[in-house]
């Protein structure tokens, strides 16, 4: 009997040049588990990146130096196609005709729009407020079973679902209606000085934010300054949001339980349990950051990488606008 296609996943990241400690723990660990199983595409959106304005240089220097964070974090090019957005133009053909089957109240309540309108009000741009249009058509090329996102994701997939139904339902089956993927491993990273928020490289205060660029000694300070309580307890409870975050990375990077932690901890109390925590993520980023340089040392092999990906990406992108196009009446090139 012939085997069942694994199904696919879709995801894609930003072009920072660096990543956070939350988006390596909280997303981009379970991303690498993901391609045992599925047939993982994942890209980096340095198209989505010009909604605000970029200095040209860092944008492409981030984007090479994000590309091998990727590939030091695990990402692995024999199971699963990494390419850059840009390199692959259907993205923007799909994304102006799913414009104009997208209702301009279903953009105006993106959540991100307003966000980012009232961060950047300088320049509120139609990027800014289509950038949906083309995620849906990130995740619509390739007929994507699964979009792995978090909380504050989750609108954009369901919106490409909308416009695949809708798309789909005025024509025929053109579209693979996409599924959010909750992640069953990964933790929600806090930020070290205001556990509310999610760590985030775009922190004012950046002693909230351990890059993954960080060395020992500033993983270290970052720890110890860590905002706590005057319980001293290492106790995973309510109302102890700086503590539970802090519980909840260690077990993230030893595999230990809460229950465990409690228990390695008893009758010690944070002076001891931050630098212990240091340690184990200084542990844990040391092979990815030694991997990092050595492949940024070597830019024609990276430059090879995404040179060899782009195609195959492409050819899944373009079989599914060639179907597209066709359905809405433009004449096709034989």
């Amino acid at each position: 009997m012939e085997n069942e296609r694994k199904k696919r996943v879709l995801s894609m990241y930003q072009c920072t040049g660096t990543f956070t400690l939350g988006n390596y723990l909280g997303a981009i660990r379970n991303h690498v588990r993901l391609q045992d199983d599925y047939e993982c595409v994942y890209a980096l959106a340095d198209l989505h990146a010009i909604t605000v304005r970029q200095d040209p240089a860092e944008l492409r220097k981030n984007t090479l130096a994000s590309y091998a964070y990727l590939l030091a974090m695990g990402i692995d090019l024999e199971k699963t196609i990494l390419f850059i957005q840009s390199h692959v133009p259907e993205h923007s053909q799909l994304a102006w005709v799913l414009n104009c089957y997208t209702q301009f109240g279903e953009l105006s309540r993106m959540t991100q729009f307003k966000d980012k309108s009232q961060q950047h009000a300088d320049n509120i741009n139609a990027g800014l407020f289509t950038y949906p249009c083309l995620m849906a058509a990130d995740i619509l090329l390739y007929q994507a079973d699964f979009v792995p996102v978090g909380a504050d994701q989750k609108q954009h997939v369901e919106l490409a679902r909308d416009v695949a139904e809708r798309f789909n339902g005025l024509y025929s089956p053109t579209f693979t209606v996409p599924e959010p993927m909750i992640p069953k491993h990964g933790a929600r990273v806090m930020s070290l000085q205001d556990p509310t928020k999610k760590m985030s490289k775009s922190d004012e205060n950046m002693n909230g934010t351990i890059l993954m660029s960080d060395d020992p000694d500033a993983i270290m300070r970052k720890f110890k300054r860590a905002k706590t309580d005057s319980d001293s307890v290492v106790r995973y409870a309510e109302g102890k949001e700086g503590i539970n975050n802090l519980m909840e990375i260690y077990s993230c990077v030893t595999g230990k339980t809460m229950e465990e932690i409690e228990r390695e901890f008893e009758g010690k109390g944070y002076g001891e349990f931050k630098p212990a925590v240091a340690e184990a993520v200084i542990d844990e980023l040391r092979p990815v950051q030694a991997e990092f340089a050595r492949l940024m040392n070597d830019k024609a092999y990276l430059e090879q990488c995404f040179a060899e990906n782009a195609p195959k990406a492409q050819y899944l992108a373009w079989k599914t606008l060639q179907k597209v196009m066709k359905k809405i009446g433009y004449i096709l090139l034989k």
